[in-house]
């Protein structure tokens, strides 16, 4: 499959093929009990914020972990009605880097383009073991990491069917937005966003952030009193 169409939507959504893995580990061997990459890319994302709560860091690094699976997975089924596979041993993450240079896939292969697969690839396959190594490193809690989970989907639906309108493809965006939807009806993916916007229901804590202020698409409609930690 040629995923080269999925960087002209973003850098979320572009997916390196390189049979040496990039220069970063299988997110298998995360998954196994290595959470050592996990607490790197914390502690890069903490300083690159100037976030003095970890908790904020990690779930700053959730957020973006999550925007990237889902926004390769959901581009790829709505461009190409398939998607690559995503194992977690051919998948390699550099958690040193950002986006869009931090995935790699090795091998080849491709599934095809329903909610089941796109469940079965991201959100279990990666969203759930990613969450539990990550609650070893910070006590996040896991509703606000499914919020971020479904913050992330919502983002790339919304991506999509703006690349979708401008170029006159609008059968993407429509394609995106009712996978989406069936995705977000998962008992764990339920309500974590709502409405036609898709804003979500719970906070990521990027306020917390030194002049971070609120997300498109935050649960607030100003910054809540911060509170010492």
């Amino acid at each position: 499959m040629d995923l080269t169409e999925l960087d002209a939507v973003g850098g979320f959504f572009t997916l390196r093929a390189d049979p040496s893995g990039g220069g970063g580990a299988p997110l298998a061997r995360l998954y196994a009990g290595d959470t050592a990459p996990l607490s790197t890319r914390i502690d890069t994302v903490a300083a690159r914020l100037g976030a003095g709560e970890r908790r904020v860091a990690a779930s700053v690094a959730h957020l973006g972990f999550a925007a990237r699976l889902w926004s390769i997975a959901l581009g790829s089924a709505a461009l190409h009605g398939e998607i690559p596979d995503l194992d977690p041993a051919r998948l390699h993450w550099a958690p040193q880097r950002s986006a869009p240079d931090d995935l790699w896939l090795t091998g080849s292969g491709s599934l095809s383009a329903t909610a089941v697969t796109l469940r079965e690839a991201v959100q279990y396959g990666h969203l759930v073991p990613f969450a539990d190594a990550l609650r070893q490193d910070t006590p996040v809690s896991r509703q606000l990491l499914w919020g971020n989970a479904g913050s992330a989907l919502a983002g790339a639906v919304r991506m999509l069917a703006d690349w979708a309108r401008r170029g006159g493809r609008a059968a993407v965006g429509e394609r995106a937005a009712a996978l989406a939807a069936e995705l977000l009806s998962h008992p764990d993916l339920a309500g974590t966003v709502r409405g036609p916007a898709m804003r979500r229901s719970t906070c990521c804590l990027y306020y917390r952030v030194p002049g971070g202020g609120l997300c498109g698409d935050c649960v607030f409609d100003r910054p809540p009193r911060r509170t010492p930690q």
